[in-house]
């Protein structure tokens, strides 16, 4: 959270439209932060793009859209929320239709769990690469947690509650840790 996933993806999709490629943008429908059907940046920057569910098949929705247009690289905002058939799907997009894919979200959970995107990109994805962003003691923050209106850290839950900054907190391990045991962002130990 906070890394600049959504600002990476959109640099790229311009920088394929720059040289005259076709790009697909997709995001999940259950991020309606913004608006749904776009790929948003907290910088500001934003493009439309196709949205997908739990139920979309999306090998299928690429090679329609391809068959439209052709399509030099698909970006996926919000993998995190990818299952594992969608993620198998953009396996064949980049196998069958020889499409690069490119997806940006998050590893965890506010409880430190994989998300079921995240989890079989991991197993499947022929390249990782982290972007990273730091927490409030300046060290890498690879932790999410999810906070209340009043400050207070939320240990249980469901695993999806769309939020920004107002909802979650970047933090390194060792202030997740904390914060999961004191329930406060900056207790003093």
């Amino acid at each position: 959270m906070n890394a600049g996933k959504s600002t990476t993806l959109l640099q790229s999709s311009f920088n394929y439209r720059e040289r005259g490629m076709h790009t697909l943008l997709l995001t999940a429908a259950v991020d309606d932060r913004v608006s749904q059907g776009k790929v948003a940046s907290r910088i500001g920057l934003e493009q439309a793009a196709d949205i997908y569910t739990n139920d979309t098949n999306l090998f299928e929705h690429v090679e329609s859209r391809h068959t439209e247009k052709a399509i030099n690289c698909v970006l996926v905002d919000e993998a995190q929320f990818l299952n594992k058939d969608q993620v198998w799907q953009l396996t064949q997009v980049c196998d069958a239709l020889n499409i690069p894919v490119l997806c940006y979200g998050i590893r965890v959970d506010f409880q430190g769990e994989l998300f079921p995107g995240s989890q079989w990109l991991l197993a499947w994805a022929d390249v990782l690469t982290e972007l990273k962003t730091i927490c409030h003691c300046g060290s890498k923050a690879g932790m999410v947690v999810r906070v209340t209106e009043s400050g207070e850290v939320v240990t249980a839950g469901t695993q999806v509650e769309i939020g920004g900054n107002d909802r979650y907190v970047p933090l390194c391990r060792r202030h997740f840790k904390d914060a999961f045991e004191t329930k406060t962002i900056f207790a003093e130990k």
